[in-house]
């Protein structure tokens, strides 16, 4: 192999230098992974933030691809859990969205076994068809651990689908940045700590040439990312990348946070999202605390009643008053503009329902990466990026949306709304596929596979009249038959969890083994 030196003279049009704009999560998750995959290469970043200005920090929650992450960057599923007050996450409960006192899980993980080519669900149908309805959620693993408060790390080399099960974690995200700073300064990431007041354009190229800083800084750059937040200086403000504003589809617009104690052990391993009268409620439960939020629409519901609501279904004592956090669901229409790629709330934000704004980081930096540029920042690779994100963010959209579509809270402005509301074209498509005769349709640059959205149609009980004839293979008695034997592996394998307690004490005392992460 080259050196790095040997190589860049061999490319004088490379990148030689990036600037990361903006701190906290988006900041910090993109230091240590670019440092990471661009490790050798001689580029140089550094993170411009500021300690005077306050970061969101509420993003506790993630989906599994996160320690896909952490392995990136060189860091153990364990260490990150110690450092962040972290807990174990197998998917989330939504508690009164089907109704008052109605519960569902969606789980990281498969539903039963397929069988001659046709998936599980629709041998699962056919036995409601006949008559025999069956609880969807006794056929996963992941949500019968769920359900009785255990844990356990997946297996490497699962016997079947029956096995198949994820997990991702909750987390302090202020002490996951922190974490990820002492973590990308040891990489070589320089950081400044000073507060942007000018961006400046080459008057030919229309790129960022500078940033001036209120310590009197000019800093330049190659490749800019813009990680500011929801002001989006870069991207937004100086680039003049439009905004994208999909609140009429997701109403949500505001947030109200407050950590309190824990009223016991960790005994859940998972997020519980509650369905309110103006919203939805989190939540998150860390070693130290719990983190709670309510997200509502502002059209519904005052500030002051939405904090008195989240304080009066709070299970133990408030640690903080209450954090008020504005927003709106949307995008800039272009993610990457010139030389400045937008990470973070910077580019969009959907509401946390699915707990995907970190994902969105990771996956922007992922794809950043598959498509690094030169210094000529060639739009064909700007444009092929804004592509597959804009379709990403659309695809999370509408995972969301379908969670406000299938609800069966009536008499409640905000739901009726939502149950009535017109549906995006594609959304519409799969919705009208899977009420046919249940079948799952996948969209290129899907976030959520097969069984989440399995988990929401069978949660709200948005069943087809018809299943796959081919089920019909089978006789219904061979059906149950099967059906009960894989019942019996799930509580089974089961069995080999541990409370999730246990693990979390565990982890406390026990270094990381090798090969986790």
């Amino acid at each position: 192999m080259h050196s790095a030196s040997d190589t860049n003279a061999a490319a004088p049009g490379a990148i030689r230098s990036i600037l990361i704009a903006g701190g906290g999560t988006a900041g910090w998750m993109a230091a240590t992974y670019l440092a990471a995959r661009l490790q050798g290469t001689g580029i140089a970043i550094t993170v411009l933030e500021s300690s005077t200005i306050g970061t969101v920090g509420v993003g506790e929650a993630t989906v599994p691809a996160i320690r896909d992450f952490f392995k990136a960057i060189g860091l153990h599923d364990f260490d990150v859990l110690r450092a962040t007050g972290g807990t174990p996450k197998l998917g989330i409960d939504f508690a009164d969205w089907a109704g008052e006192g109605s519960r569902f899980f969606h789980p990281f993980g498969l539903y039963g076994l397929s069988s001659r080519g046709v998936p599980f669900h629709q041998y699962w149908l056919k036995l409601a068809h006949a008559g025999q309805s069956r609880d969807l959620a006794d056929y996963s693993l992941c949500t019968e651990m769920a359900r009785s408060g255990t844990f356990m790390l997946p297996v490497d080399n699962p016997v079947n689908d029956l096995a198949v099960f994820d997990w991702a974690v909750h987390f302090d995200a202020t002490r996951f940045a922190a974490m990820l700073r002492d973590h990308a300064e040891r990489q070589g990431v320089t950081r400044i700590d000073d507060i942007i007041t000018h961006v400046e354009l080459d008057g030919e190229t229309g790129h960022i040439a500078r940033i001036e800083t209120q310590g009197a800084l000019a800093l330049s750059a190659d490749l800019f990312i813009d990680c500011t937040g929801f002001r989006s200086l870069l991207l937004g403000q100086a680039l003049g990348s439009p905004w994208v504003d999909w609140t009429a589809m997701l109403p949500c617009d505001r947030a109200v946070a407050i950590p309190c104690a824990a009223s016991g052990p960790f005994e859940r391993p998972y997020t519980t999202s509650t369905a309110r009268r103006a919203g939805w409620q989190w939540r998150i439960p860390l070693t130290n605390r719990i983190g709670n939020g309510y997200v509502y629409a502002s059209t519904q519901i005052s500030d002051d009643e939405a904090a008195a609501t989240l304080r009066g279904n709070l299970e133990g004592q408030a640690l903080a008053e209450p954090n008020l956090i504005r927003f709106g669901a949307g995008h800039r229409q272009r993610f990457w503009a010139g030389n400045c790629v937008g990470i973070g709330l910077a580019a969009g934000f959907l509401e946390p329902l699915e707990s995907t704004s970190i994902t969105l980081i990771q996956t922007g930096l992922e794809k950043l990466i598959d498509l690094f540029p030169d210094r000529a920042c060639d739009p064909a690779l700007a444009s092929e990026f804004n592509r597959a994100t804009t379709l990403e963010y659309e695809r999370i959209r509408d995972f969301l949306i379908l969670h406000y579509h299938g609800n069966r809270r009536h008499g409640e402005p905000l739901w009726d709304a939502m149950r009535a509301a017109p549906l995006p074209e594609k959304l519409a498509h799969k919705l009208s596929l899977w009420r046919a005769r249940g079948k799952l349709v996948r969209y290129e640059w899907e976030a959520f596979l097969d069984p989440s959205w399995l988990s929401m149609y069978a949660g709200f009980g948005l069943l087809p009249p018809a299943h796959d004839p081919l089920a019909d293979h089978f006789t219904d008695a061979q059906v149950v038959e099967a059906l009960d034997h894989m019942r019996e592996a799930i509580r089974a394998a089961a069995a080999h969890a541990r409370p999730a307690r246990d693990f979390l004490a565990r982890l406390a005392g026990a270094p990381a083994p090798q090969g986790v992460g």
